[in-house]
């Protein structure tokens, strides 16, 4: 059964999609930007950003059913390139010992104060015990 997840952004509303959507044990979430949505305020600095991000992301995943540890890819944009060492720096400590696969790329996005946005895909109870057959156990 599909289940929709919303955050109560004014962009859900508007554009027609969900912060997330939850099918059997997986959960979709949608690109998530800097904006903290309960004060449509964004700061200005990449890092700052990411760690929004990364707390809706959180935030989204509870109300799902998962956490962190069950995210299973990791998709994320940045509008500069110069940005990039700073927002894979908080990924790097948000995702440590998780180890999703992921892609980054350099893009535009629709509001030019938005720096990141980041999309993850989680698998509900997917946290177990991790075995890397490159580097041994996680």
């Amino acid at each position: 059964m599909r289940r929709l997840i919303s955050t109560g952004s004014p962009f859900e509303a508007a554009w027609g999609y969900s912060r997330a959507v939850v099918d059997g044990d997986m959960v979709y979430v949608s690109g998530c930007t800097g904006f903290d949505y309960a004060t449509m305020t964004i700061a200005d600095d990449a890092t700052a950003q990411a760690e929004q991000c990364w707390r809706t992301i959180g935030d989204v995943l509870a109300q799902a059913g998962a956490s962190l540890a069950d995210v299973l890819r990791v998709t994320t944009y940045v509008t500069d390139a110069a940005d990039w060492p700073q927002v894979g720096a908080v990924m790097g400590v948000v995702m440590a010992g998780i180890c999703p696969a992921a892609t980054a790329l350099v893009c535009g996005l629709v509001d030019p104060r938005m720096k990141v946005e980041i999309e993850v895909t989680a698998r509900i109870g997917s946290s177990q015990p991790v075995v890397d057959s490159s580097a041994g156990n996680r």
